[in-house]
């Protein structure tokens, strides 16, 4: 039986992770910072570069079948690196990371920031409209800009499923084009409401599994599987 002297001192020399340092890369555990903390300290360089690599040696293990690959073989070599907080003194096979590098933020994206008048359409259509302006050849031009206004077409559809008329969307074209392109309104014939219409509803259909539909059907199959038994009428009382 230990005495309340012996628990209380047993107690007082438990460690909470809230006091604990922390760790750097938690994937590995505590023990594995400390190997590398205990590393950090040896004096002898060799010794030194022998417990690195023990270390990573037990580093790959969590991943076996990347062990012998180069690249993977870097990144833990980095990783040792880091978690020693830049202080390992060791002979590394690939150059070693930086602090400051590590510290670096990456530069912010250029996201298109594109706002069109006809939101409805989108920035594809700008894009084709800017399309149809480079190209020279007049017949090839004039199937891009067809292709495009049916497009422009069927997202106005989209966003109101009642009619638009060919010539509010040559006007749009025009105006989205900034003048730069004429449309020849006699030449350039676009698809009809109604199959455009459909167009949108069987795309809007698409991926859609009607749960409803499918155990109907399933339930007429075997309706339709049964086998038909001869009627024998009621049985007789004997």
């Amino acid at each position: 039986m230990y005495s309340n002297a012996e628990a209380n001192a047993s107690v007082s020399e438990l460690e909470y992770n809230s006091e604990r340092e922390t760790l750097i890369i938690p994937e590995y555990g505590r023990h594995l910072q400390k190997l590398i903390a205990l590393a950090v300290d040896i004096e002898d360089r060799e010794e030194r570069n022998k417990a690195a690599k023990h270390i990573i040696s037990v580093m790959g293990v969590l991943n076996p079948h990347l062990r012998d690959v180069a690249e993977f073989q870097h990144k833990l070599w980095d990783q040792i690196y880091i978690m020693s907080d830049f202080k390992l003194d060791f002979d590394s096979p690939f150059p070693l990371p930086t602090k400051e590098l590590l510290e670096q933020r990456p530069e912010k994206l250029p996201y298109p920031q594109k706002r069109p008048k006809y939101r409805f359409y989108g920035n594809m259509v700008l894009n084709m409209i800017d399309q149809c302006k480079t190209i020279d050849n007049e017949k090839e031009r004039d199937a891009l800009i067809t292709l495009t206004a049916n497009q422009m077409k069927k997202g106005f559809l989209e966003f109101n499923k009642d009619n638009v008329e060919d010539d509010v969307i040559f006007e749009h074209f025009e105006e989205l084009a900034k003048g730069d392109l004429k449309i020849d309104r006699e030449k350039i014939i676009l698809a009809k409401t109604g199959n455009l219409l459909k167009t949108i509803e069987n795309d809007s259909n698409k991926g859609k599994v009607g749960k409803g539909n499918n155990v109907n059907n399933n339930n007429n199959n075997f309706g339709n599987n049964k086998k038909k038994l001869p009627f024998k009428g009621p049985a007789k009382r004997k």
